[in-house]
């Protein structure tokens, strides 16, 4: 019995993947979304689409694209590394003409404002790879310059990074993700995602999160240095900022003295202004004159 095609005119996902033999690879870090009443509804987190350029990674057979595209996104700009995703895409590609640029490659060598080309920022929308979403969402926050070169970012992680990237101090789940994601950005969760949402399920719930760059970041100070200081502190996050600093500077005590820090509280009990202060203070790097 033929499956009828989507509200898009399109084929069922599911007739998609078994037509071109698509089985998700683990290797790949994939896992398909075919209800694309579920894919809309993560298009639309990320507000208004209409007229709107998105940057999408990780396509697979096309569900979140065809999701962007009818919810009224002007351009999707695609990357994708599976190249038997390729005639899957280019089914909706000949269904919104113009409207759908797929490059194929690795998402981790892509020059991102190149690619987006200048113009207008643009909305980062994905069900991003597994195995690499930390490492994307960590390049585009430390993205210079800032303002960056997209307004907003709707990403979707396993849940134990999503809740890392939103926890506050004083919990498990807080770190240096959390810092440099929350310093830079407003994060929230916005869509919970159980298991049996995929095809082939995983083991583990997933969550999408929202985020809107924050202009000027306060207190303001080096990414790059926020990223020492962090990386320092949670290195050894049981162990006082007095020593887990030490990597960081021959002075730590010294360094929490000027930031107003007491150096026994430890790296999980900061908040992320104060993480930022410790980082102005060292990039003006007068602590060895003291």
């Amino acid at each position: 019995m033929k499956t009828a095609p989507g509200s898009d005119g399109l084929p069922p996902l599911r007739d998609v993947i078994g037509r071109y033999e698509l089985a998700a690879k683990k290797s790949l870090g994939q896992n398909f979304l075919l209800d694309l009443n579920l894919t809309r509804k993560i298009a639309r987190a990320g507000g208004d689409l209409s007229g709107r350029t998105v940057i999408e990674v990780g396509p697979g057979p096309g569900g979140l694209t065809r999701a962007l595209l009818m919810e009224g996104a002007q351009r999707v700009i695609a990357v994708e590394r599976d190249e038997r995703c390729l005639p899957a895409l280019a089914e909706i590609s000949s269904r919104y003409p113009g409207q759908l640029d797929v490059h194929s490659g690795d998402a981790l060598d892509i020059d991102w404002s190149k690619l987006v080309g200048g113009g207008p920022p643009v909305t980062i929308a994905a069900n991003l790879p597994y195995n690499i979403a930390s490492v994307l969402l960590t390049g585009w926050l430390e993205t210079e310059p800032w303002p960056p070169w997209f307004d907003r970012m709707v990403l979707m992680f396993q849940r134990e990074v999503a809740e890392r990237i939103v926890a506050q101090p004083r919990s498990k789940a807080y770190g240096r993700l959390s810092v440099l994601a929350q310093w830079r950005t407003e994060a929230r969760i916005a869509l919970h995602l159980p298991p049996e949402a995929f095809t082939p399920q995983p083991k583990v719930a997933s969550a999408v999160v929202d985020f809107r760059p924050i202009a000027k970041p306060e207190p303001s100070c080096r990414v790059a240095t926020l990223s020492r200081v962090t990386a320092a502190a949670f290195g050894q996050r049981r162990k006082m900022l007095r020593s887990s600093l030490k990597q960081l500077t021959a002075m730590p005590e010294l360094l929490l003295r000027e930031a107003g820090i007491a150096p026994e509280r430890r790296a999980e009990d900061l908040s992320v202004a104060e993480f930022a202060r410790l980082a102005q203070i060292v990039d003006r790097g007068d602590l060895a004159r003291r």
